[in-house]
């Protein structure tokens, strides 16, 4: 059964955060401990979510803020790692905050993973026109979730069913695990477009 790794932004995602409520709720998915929360370094969160990912192999990675961005770092720095997919909730843009400023600027190179950006219109931690180019050149579906604030629980994201049905439509478009493409070299095909409802 294919893992889902869940992994938090800035300062975790405590109850009632969505990723909280969906690690409480699917018995196959995982809210991972970062370790310092609330003064984040770049290296050991990659570090963490690397061996979780080696711990179980061909998981999809769901990420919120920087948690989003942290995976972003992941798919571009380790190429060897053996992931299924990656949903982006909400990525956090790095300049946006001294907190986080030291995670560096997003990566730019396309992903060889399935990925799918979920971005909100009035997000304060980064704008859709930002959302969007970064799907572009990672190669990513883009959701467009309209005025969701952070997609967090100040933007009222308890409980979120929508973000399990994105996570299962990348399942189904990821039947063979990416780790096929890594070992005999094919770049990544073109993504089919998903259908999803909020």
């Amino acid at each position: 059964m294919t893992k889902t790794l869940i992994v938090p932004g800035l300062d975790g995602s405590p109850a009632p955060h969505w990723q909280d409520w969906w690690a409480r709720t699917d018995p196959t998915a995982m809210l991972l401990d970062m370790g310092d929360m609330t003064r984040p370094v770049r290296e050991v969160w990659e570090a963490t979510l690397a061996v979780h990912i080696m711990t179980h192999p061909d998981s999809i990675l769901v990420g919120h803020s920087l948690g989003s961005v942290t995976i972003a770092h992941l798919l571009a720095r380790w190429p060897g790692l053996r992931v299924r997919a990656a949903l982006l909730v909400a990525p956090a843009d790095t300049q946006s905050s001294d907190r986080i400023r030291r995670f560096g600027a997003l990566p730019r190179e396309r992903f060889d993973v399935p990925t799918l950006v979920v971005a909100s219109r009035n997000d304060p931690w980064m704008s859709f026109d930002t959302s969007r180019s970064l799907a572009d050149n990672w190669g990513a579906d883009l959701h467009d979730l309209g005025h969701a604030g952070h997609v967090n629980t100040a933007s009222g994201f308890g409980p979120w069913p929508a973000g399990k049905r994105m996570r299962d439509a990348l399942l189904a478009q990821t039947r063979r695990p990416s780790v096929l493409r890594r070992m005999f070299g094919r770049p990544a095909p073109q993504p089919a477009r998903l259908r999803l409802t909020a």
